[in-house]
């Protein structure tokens, strides 16, 4: 299927937006809940995964495959029935980067965190990506379901807090946080590497494993993983302090007026 060529402005620095413009008959697809706004004449579509699939078990297999990933069974398209241009608006569920990949000119594949996807055109096959290798596979935590984007057209993934794009030279390693990584090129070795250590292991505050890129290819690195976030707000609604002990956790806490 030939993905639909579509124009695209991001709007923002750190809650950004990306500004979809659709020729007529033109689509573009989304993750459901990243719809902002559109103007009059672009009609909303709800589909079993995205799109591309043929027949019943086509799809009933998309939006298996999609559960695996944690994403939502349906995909929307939205498509321009109208004369003349038309806009449509997606937003980034959290504050960071939304990253524009053009994937005629990576390859045609880019794999990425299983929840970093936002919206591509019409045409883009959103599958799922298994690392198959048994270290990966046992502990790789985030980085062993990814996502897969395939196609030739413009697909648009978010990152939390800054982003950093890194082109690996052949052969050159990059070791990283497994959360850290939003997305990166099909030429790219992905492993997964145990720290080592038991002081490391029992003492150094990290996960016990890291990712392992092998380039040749583009990587793109977030600095603020939701899942990060998400702990850091858990531990302090919690109304503890794990890192001062319990003797300076509660004075914290008393002076706090908790």
């Amino acid at each position: 299927m030939n993905n639909h060529e579509i124009d695209y402005k991001i709007h923002g620095e750190e809650m950004q937006c990306v500004e979809i413009e659709l020729d007529p008959q033109e689509s573009v697809i989304a993750e459901p809940g990243s719809f902002m706004m559109m103007t009059e004449g672009i009609k909303m579509e709800t589909l079993f995964g995205d799109g591309n699939e043929k027949g019943l078990m086509g799809k009933l297999f998309s939006a298996g495959k999609r559960m695996l990933t944690g994403e939502n069974l349906f995909m929307t398209v939205f498509t321009n029935v109208d004369y003349g241009k038309k806009q449509v608006t997606f937003a980034a569920p959290y504050s960071g980067k939304i990253i524009p990949l053009d994937l005629s000119a990576l390859g045609g594949k880019v794999i990425c965190q299983k929840d970093s996807f936002l919206c591509a055109a019409k045409g883009v096959s959103v599958g799922i990506e298994f690392q198959k290798k048994l270290g990966t596979g046992l502990f790789g935590g985030e980085g062993f379901i990814m996502q897969k984007l395939e196609g030739d057209g413009m697909t648009f993934v978010h990152s939390g807090g800054h982003v950093i794009e890194k082109e690996l030279q052949p052969g050159e390693i990059l070791k990283i946080d497994t959360g850290c990584i939003v997305a990166f090129t099909k030429s790219v070795d992905y492993d997964i590497q145990f720290v080592g250590g038991i002081k490391n292991t029992l003492f150094g505050g990290e996960g016990l494993f890291f990712a392992q890129l092998r380039g040749p290819g583009k990587v793109w690195i977030q600095t603020l993983p939701i899942s990060r976030l998400a702990s850091r707000i858990l531990q302090f609604g919690s109304g503890t302090r794990k890192e001062e002990g319990s003797i300076l956790g509660g004075l914290g806490n008393l002076l706090d007026g908790n």
